[in-house]
């Protein structure tokens, strides 16, 4: 089954990383693009992910996972290779209603990360719901060459305007009238 395309808003969902090494750094890496609200628990962690957890002031433990630790998150990223830790912190999250992602092994996923471009305000993201990351990846390199270099101006501006303008269909329309000029130029 398809994985169902949404944009969460990371404000106020704590999330916690399991695991320390490569994976584990990957992830962090691509969620310090949208919070920072992160703790990490690993028996060990990579000197380039200890430098990026003191660089951000992250929180982190360094010490193997204990049953309970999830129980003040709202997100758990499962980066280790122990499948059966895999399961039990999913099974865990599932009694407390914590969304679970556990790398490589989709069965004990709510959710995937897909590949992305973010510029500024813009976000793409692309997903092959796990059949081919490698096509997802490509995609996005494709994808991020065809992005206006202006578009973080454009968006800023069409921000302004919407903040603005009355609600409305001429607003709406206009709007719309505005953004389709922008992209046939090019």
């Amino acid at each position: 089954m398809a994985y169902f395309p949404a944009f969460l808003k990371l404000d106020d969902k704590k999330i916690l990383i399991v695991g320390g090494g490569h994976i584990a750094h990957e992830k962090l890496l691509r969620l310090l693009d949208f919070t920072e609200d992160i703790t990490l628990i690993a028996e060990y962690f990579l000197p380039e992910l200890l430098e990026k957890i003191e660089e951000k002031n992250l929180s982190y433990k360094k010490r193997r996972y204990k049953k309970g630790d999830i129980d003040t998150f709202k997100i758990v990223i499962v980066a280790v290779d122990d499948i059966s830790l895999q399961k039990d912190i999913f099974l865990e999250a599932k009694k407390i209603s914590c969304l679970c992602n556990a790398v490589d092994a989709v069965d004990y996923c709510d959710f995937i990360f897909p590949s992305y471009v973010k510029k500024d305000d813009l976000t793409i993201a692309i997903s092959t719901s796990g059949t081919s990351p490698a096509l997802a990846k490509h995609l996005r390199i494709y994808l991020s060459k065809l992005i206006p270099k202006n578009i973080s101006n454009f968006l800023k501006e069409m921000k302004e305007l919407r903040k603005s303008l009355p609600k409305g269909k001429e607003r709406m329309n206009m709007l719309d009238k505005k953004a389709e000029k922008f992209i046939e130029k090019f």
